[in-house]
C-alpha cells in the first residue's frame, strides 16, 4: 500500500496529519518534513501526526518524525503523536522516542489536552 498524507485543522492554530501505509525508507514518506514546514510558514503552532493508518513503519520513517520535531520545536511550537500501535508504537518505544514524542490514542484525545 503505497503512502497516504493528508491534513486538516482540528481546532484554532492545530492541524492533524492523518498518514495511512507504510512510512518506510524511500522517495513516498519525504514529503513529511516538507509538509510540516509549509504547515509552519502558515502559522500552525500544534501539529498532531494521526498514526492509526500506519502499517509498518522503518528507521527511516522514524527519522522522518524526528526531523519534523526538530522543525516544529525550533518554531517553538508542539507536535503530538495520535493513534500509534502495535509495531508502529512499538519501534517510537524501542527508540525510546515515547520518551520524546508525546503519544494520544486518537486525535480527539490529542486535542483535548492541549
Amino acid at each position: 500500500m503505497p503512502i497516504e498524507i493528508s491534513h486538516k485543522g482540528v481546532a484554532p492554530g492545530v492541524v492533524a496529519i492523518a498518514i495511512a501505509g507504510r512510512v518506510t525508507m524511500g522517495p513516498s514518506s519525504e514529503p513529511i518534513p516538507h509538509l510540516v514546514e509549509d504547515l509552519l510558514r502558515q502559522g500552525t503552532r500544534t501539529i498532531v501526526f494521526d498514526l492509526a493508518g500506519v502499517t509498518s513503519i522503518d528507521s527511516t520513517g522514524i527519522g522522518r518524525f524526528i526531523s519534523s520535531f526538530n522543525k516544529i520545536m525550533a518554531a517553538g511550537c508542539e507536535m503530538h503523536m495520535a493513534g500509534a500501535t502495535g509495531q508502529v508504537f512499538e519501534a517510537f518505544h524501542i527508540s525510546l522516542l515515547d520518551t520524546v514524542f508525546s503519544f494520544h490514542d486518537s486525535v480527539d484525545a490529542a486535542v483535548n489536552k492541549l
